[in-house]
């Protein structure tokens, strides 16, 4: 059990480490221009460790999030390398990008929540 414990402690500081380099490098090395502006928002690891989701908030149109996923999609390999490098892994956990919604859901959730307000004290 707390072998478990520990390997969870692990995957969670790895994924916060990388989370913090890889928007490291999103502020600067990365030469893409369908990169936009995008934040890093969190990295849920794998149980073993071997790939990782990376969520990612991109400011702009919708159009502008794909291609910003596009262009992270083609530099994943650069982006392993250096996470490796900078983070002294043997190897780096695959990484997959993915767009985070939450922001968009949050902002939906809160609208309908108003409409029912709204409705109620008619």
């Amino acid at each position: 059990m707390l072998e478990q414990r520990a390997q969870k402690h692990h995957r969670e500081r790895l994924g916060e480490a990388i989370r913090e380099e890889i928007g490291a490098i999103l502020e600067g090395e990365l030469g893409d221009p369908r990169i936009g502006l995008v934040t890093v928002s969190e990295v849920l690891m794998a149980p073993n460790g071997k790939s990782a989701n990376v969520l990612v908030a991109v400011a702009g149109e919708a159009q502008e999030a794909v291609d910003t996923i596009e262009g992270l999609t083609a530099a994943t390999g650069f982006i392993r390398h250096e996470i490796a490098r900078r983070l002294a892994l043997r190897t780096a956990p695959e990484l997959f990008f993915r767009l985070d919604q939450s922001e968009r859901y949050g902002g939906r959730v809160e609208e309908l929540l108003k409409r029912v307000n709204k409705k109620r004290k008619r």
